[in-house]
């Protein structure tokens, strides 16, 4: 009995410890959406996120998530954009490009891109981060497009700078 008791102690106190070091880690907040079985990002205002490669299944539907909840003008259908954005595959985690390697955001009319972006962003902020997992069908599709291979899921993270 007392070895159980002891067991349980030390059981105890060595998931307390791991708790304090773990939340004792880097400056890096990230987002709860492995949790729901998609990447996780990280929620660093004004610096590039970090997304951890999805493992699994690809959803088929279209996901969104707020990483970063923004406070400013919210997008709607018919918005111009000025965005920072970083792209992953699923089918291997590789990051495809990333407006933040330029060092410049890019600026577009949303009714001018893919249909996974026209339905995903409307209704984000200014000043918001979304995580987007965009299927196929409302990505490239069969054909993919450049680097993007057929039937590809993206992997979006796209930071809201201006809305117009």
């Amino acid at each position: 009995m007392k070895s159980k008791v002891r067991n349980l102690a030390i059981a105890a106190i060595f998931a307390v410890a791991i708790t304090s070091l773990s939340a004792c880690g880097g400056k890096d907040k990230v987002s709860e959406s492995t949790s729901q079985g998609l990447p996780a990002v990280t929620a660093n205002a004004g610096e590039a996120p970090t997304i951890t490669a999805p493992t699994g299944t690809a959803p088929t539907t279209l996901q969104t998530q707020d990483i970063i909840v923004g406070t400013g003008t919210e997008v709607v259908a018919t918005s111009t954009l000025t965005v920072h954005y970083t792209l992953m595959t699923w089918s291997n985690g590789a990051i495809v490009e990333s407006s933040w390697n330029g060092g410049q955001p890019a600026t577009f009319p949303l009714a001018g891109v893919i249909a996974g972006w026209q339905q995903g962003l409307p209704g984000a902020k200014v000043g918001g981060r979304r995580l987007l997992v965009i299927p196929a069908e409302l990505g490239y599709g069969p054909n993919g497009s450049g680097p993007i291979g057929p039937n590809e899921t993206l992997i979006f993270v796209v930071d809201i700078i201006a809305v117009s």
